[in-house]
């Protein structure tokens, strides 16, 4: 049979009791106070205080580079087995016979000298310049404006180089400046199919380079 504990002993016996007690003396202590002494005084707070100035500085991002993947090994020879069998060499003799008669050898063949052709010079500069037949005009006639640079509005002036032979005739055209969209194309077409009065350097005809501007303007 369990031990009863003695009554005067139990501490938790009169806990809720004292507990109501403070509560009510506690309270009864805070309405006098506020009854009595309801002014306090005040006192003024100064919160000026020296004022700081903060530089932000602006941080860099730091860029990590990865280092860079290490070379390839060099790859291994391995040797292979072979299943050629080498053939025996006979080695003749060596020894030199000093008796032996040794014919001449043949003579080498003829090459045959092919005679360079002379380039024919081409003048820059002579005393009469090549010129159109019917002048500038006439080329312009045979000028075919291409659709492509209708349609985009391409103007401007082509520059033509031509190679005009002893007779007149553009034997070779070469753009110098062109504008494109098919225009560059058109010019040389039209100066190749021109008819020129040849160029002469002391009264004998030549070869002759000349320039030649070619216009391109919409109407």
């Amino acid at each position: 049979m369990g031990l009863k504990k003695n009554p005067k002993a139990d501490l938790k016996r009169a806990y809720k009791r004292v507990f109501e007690l403070s509560l009510i003396t506690s309270l009864a202590l805070l309405i006098v106070a506020f009854k009595f002494f309801p002014d306090f005084a005040k006192q003024k707070v100064r919160l000026d205080g020296p004022q700081e100035l903060v530089n932000v500085e602006d941080v860099v991002k730091t860029k990590q580079e990865s280092a860079p993947p290490p070379p390839p090994k060099p790859p291994i020879p391995i040797e292979a087995p072979s299943d050629d069998v080498l053939e025996d060499i006979a080695i003749g003799s060596t020894e030199i016979d000093i008796n032996e008669q040794i014919s001449a050898p043949p003579p080498p063949p003829k090459q045959e000298v092919k005679e360079e052709e002379d380039e024919a010079v081409i003048f820059v500069a002579v005393e009469e310049t090549p010129e159109p037949i019917g002048g500038i005009e006439a080329i312009q006639k045979k000028i075919v404006y291409p659709e492509i640079a209708k349609r985009a509005g391409v103007q401007g002036r082509v520059f033509i180089k031509a190679f005009v032979n002893e007779v007149g005739d553009v034997v070779k055209a070469e753009v110098i400046k062109g504008i494109g969209a098919g225009c560059d194309e058109a010019a040389v077409a039209a100066v190749m199919q021109t008819k020129f009065k040849p160029g002469k350097q002391r009264g004998k005809a030549v070869k002759v380079q000349v320039s030649i501007p070619i216009v391109f303007k919409l109407q």
